[in-house]
């Protein structure tokens, strides 16, 4: 647990390990499960939200952007100087985007986003304020650096691990969206309680994934 906590990969620790990898890994994982279940169970967002989305996944050969081969697109909420909720989306359109939006915030917000089309419609939700750039710079006072410093903060914590599978994917985001959301707190008391909560029926892997 302790290891967990600092962010110790399994394969890091194939010297020290207090039981074989595959049980390591199936506990790493179990914890993770129950990260995510606390994430995927929180309260929608009210109030002043950044909206953005993303890729993750390495850099390789063929086709780049949105639709290349490898890569899980993100969809991220950041409430405020608060916390993050974070998702993966089957596809960068307004249909994917506005489901999540509508399940994880609340009517009569006030939504932070990028100059993308897909947004437009959520003037209908609350009010909208669209962020321009110019060289990569906001222009004028608003922005959306909460949700793009979380990206990078999810990128960095990624990256020790030397690629994550695909279909455990939504398992990490959601160990990182807790991790971030309880950056202040000691973590390890946190997740001891995660697990007593979490029943063996409940210990299913695709529990919150999204389809």
């Amino acid at each position: 647990m302790q290891r967990f906590v600092w962010g110790v990969p399994v394969y890091r620790q194939r010297f020290s390990l207090l039981a074989s990898r595959p049980a390591t890994e199936r506990f790493y994982r179990l914890i993770r499960l129950a990260m995510a279940r606390a994430e995927h169970l929180r309260e929608p967002f009210a109030g002043p939200l950044e909206c953005d989305e993303t890729t993750f996944g390495g850099a390789r050969k063929g086709k780049r952007g949105w639709g290349a081969a490898g890569k899980v697109i993100v969809f991220g909420i950041v409430k405020r100087n608060g916390v993050v909720k974070a998702s993966p989306i089957p596809a960068h359109d307004r249909a994917s985007v506005m489901q999540v939006i509508q399940a994880h915030s609340r009517e009569g917000s006030l939504y932070y986003t990028d100059e993308w089309q897909a947004y437009a419609t959520l003037r209908l939700r609350g009010d909208h304020v669209i962020i321009r750039k110019e060289k990569g710079r906001p222009v004028g006072r608003d922005h959306i650096n909460g949700i793009e410093g979380f990206w990078s903060y999810a990128k960095n914590w990624l990256y020790p691990y030397r690629g994550v599978p695909q279909k455990y994917f939504h398992l990490y985001l959601g160990e990182i969206c807790y991790r971030f959301n309880h950056r202040s707190e000691d973590l390890k008391p946190l997740l001891i309680g995660l697990l007593k909560a979490v029943r063996a029926e409940e210990a299913d892997l695709n529990l919150v994934q999204i389809p």
